[in-house]
């Protein structure tokens, strides 16, 4: 072959390797995206797996963690009763003889708790020598806690007349005494107790009804749902009030859950919202007493937010990265529009989620660093606001400033279509928000505070599944703001709507409604629960 040929066949071969090359880089670019978008379908089926049947949340309630745990105590109960048995009878005595080794009583019984006594006395006290009766040297006394199943009572009220039997007088009779219920069968404890078995401890009106029957006392849902509407009437005054309570607050917090309705055309629900509004001081200390009101909403706009904000003077507003919040930034008002402040706990719950599915090092790094600026936070915790900032700018400040250098530099790393990159983005678009923490001692690290707070209003959407029109979404929200904000101030909340019902029934002036606020009612250490 002439060497003309030769470069002819090798120019050839140089095409046809550049061709397979080319050829080659293509076909990995696109297994680089098949694999990608693998590892993202993959992503998001966990997701849904956990939404559907997992944790929200990336980290366990305090009381999920006991749920496992309860069989296994349930179990253990029957190997000590066993144990103990097969002791009584190898040793001989008695299963009730006392066990003065044995100490298992974890818990101590409330000194408010009324005390019924029983003595159990020997078959005889005489001595069996024939001496006679014996002498009382001492007492072996326990304790052991006791219930009475709930019980409907009937408050009976008499009302004598009186008249003047020496002259024409009038006939002398008290007044009968108002009721939230004119001439109706309930209380006003009875009304508590209700509002607050369904909006504090997540049991609907008919399962009530179900609880009651049990007790011989037949009340139909339709009847215990008119008893809280009535009260709803009359508490009107404290939500307005602790409405105004917050407009002056210059710090709050703001979030939405769904809120169910239903749509009696459609034969099915429509999608409306709970918003909450709060405000918590706790973490710095401050005077004012936490304050959460629920305001309902059919939709999720931002017009919704900037709606029940209307009128409010606070300054900054503690919320999650929904947009629908950005045009308060742009509202006009005398003290200027709101700063909003962004939550470091929903960004790192978006590096847990990734964690979990893919192992990936970034991520578990990004848990690291913001888990850095959490411990920060638990030592300053309950501390002046000076106290605060200043533990902030000379600890947090540069774990900040060198977490979003990482960030950017692990953005140019990475695929800028992979979750990983759409989760470092989300943190460096809300960085402004996500930093103010550092500029003020009084702002918290996240909105937990308003989240905890609406978490029970979700537990009881789980259970009633559903408002039954949106007037009954809006007493909802009325009726567990009071609950909510009684629980967040350490009030028993069945006592305070009991008590305040009946204050407002009595006639107690409006000018002194702030009287009757849930944070000013007796603290429940000198209370019953």
């Amino acid at each position: 072959m002439s060497i003309a040929a030769l470069r002819d066949e090798n120019e050839r071969l140089k095409a046809l390797l550049a061709q397979t090359q080319a050829a080659l880089s293509e076909h990995q670019g696109a297994l680089a995206a098949s694999e990608e978008a693998r590892r993202r379908l993959e992503i998001i089926l966990g997701e849904l797996r956990r939404d559907r049947f997992g944790a929200k949340s990336e980290k366990l309630r305090p009381d999920q963690y006991h749920l496992p745990l309860e069989d296994v105590e349930i179990a253990q109960g029957i190997l000590d009763a066993a144990q103990e048995r097969a002791e009584a009878v190898i040793q001989g005595r008695s299963r009730n003889a006392p066990d003065h080794g044995s100490h298992r009583n974890r818990g101590c019984l409330p000194a408010h708790l009324p005390r019924v006594e029983r003595i159990i006395e020997p078959a005889s006290t005489l001595c069996p020598c024939g001496c006679g009766a014996m002498t009382k040297i001492g007492e072996d006394v326990s304790q052991r806690l006791d219930v009475i199943p709930a019980q409907w009572r009937v408050l009976v009220t008499r009302r004598p007349k009186y008249i003047c039997r020496r002259c024409s007088g009038p006939v002398v009779q008290a007044h009968a005494p108002e009721h939230v219920v004119p001439g109706g069968l309930p209380t006003e404890a009875a009304i508590a107790h209700v509002i607050v078995s369904k909006f504090g401890d997540h049991t609907p009106f008919y399962r009530q009804a179900e609880i009651y029957a049990r007790q011989g006392t037949r009340l139909d849902r339709a009847t215990l749902g008119n008893w809280s509407g009535r009260a709803c009437f009359h508490l009107q005054p404290i939500a307005d009030h602790m409405r105004h309570h917050l407009a002056m607050a210059d710090r709050l917090f703001m979030d939405e859950t769904k809120a169910p309705v239903l749509d009696p055309g459609r034969g099915q629900t429509k999608k409306g919202y709970f918003w909450a509004i709060a405000s918590d001081d706790r973490g710095h200390s401050g005077p004012s007493p936490p304050v959460v009101l629920f305001r309902y909403a059919p939709g999720r706009s931002g017009a919704f937010a900037e709606q029940f904000l209307d009128g409010f003077g606070g300054r900054y507003l503690q919320c999650d990265a929904y947009d629908g919040y950005d045009r308060l930034t742009e509202v006009a008002r005398p003290q200027g529009p709101w700063t909003l402040v962004h939550c470091w706990s929903h960004l790192r719950r978006r590096f847990v989620k990734l964690l979990r599915n893919s192992k990936s090092p970034i991520a578990e790094a990004a848990v690291r660093h913001i888990a850095q600026l959490y411990a920060i936070e638990a030592m300053v915790r309950g501390s002046s606001p000076d106290m605060r900032l200043a533990a902030r700018k000379t600890h947090s400040l540069p774990m900040v400033a060198a977490l979003r250098s990482w960030f950017e530099k692990q953005l140019s790393m990475i695929s800028s279509g992979s979750t990983l990159a759409e989760d470092i983005r989300y943190a460096l678009n809300h960085w402004q928000g996500l930093t103010r923490f550092l500029e003020d001692g009084r702002l918290e690290l996240d909105t937990n505070p308003v989240e905890n707070a609406i978490r029970p209003v979700c537990l009881t959407r789980k259970n009633a599944l559903f408002a039954g029109h949106e007037i009954g979404a809006e007493n909802w929200a009325l009726l567990a703001s009071i609950v909510a904000t009684c629980k967040l101030n350490d009030v028993n909340p069945v006592a305070y709507v009991a008590e305040t019902l009946e204050a407002i029934i009595d006639g107690h002036p409006h000018s002194r409604i702030g009287d009757l606020m849930p944070w000013r009612f007796r603290k429940p250490s000198s209370q019953p629960q």
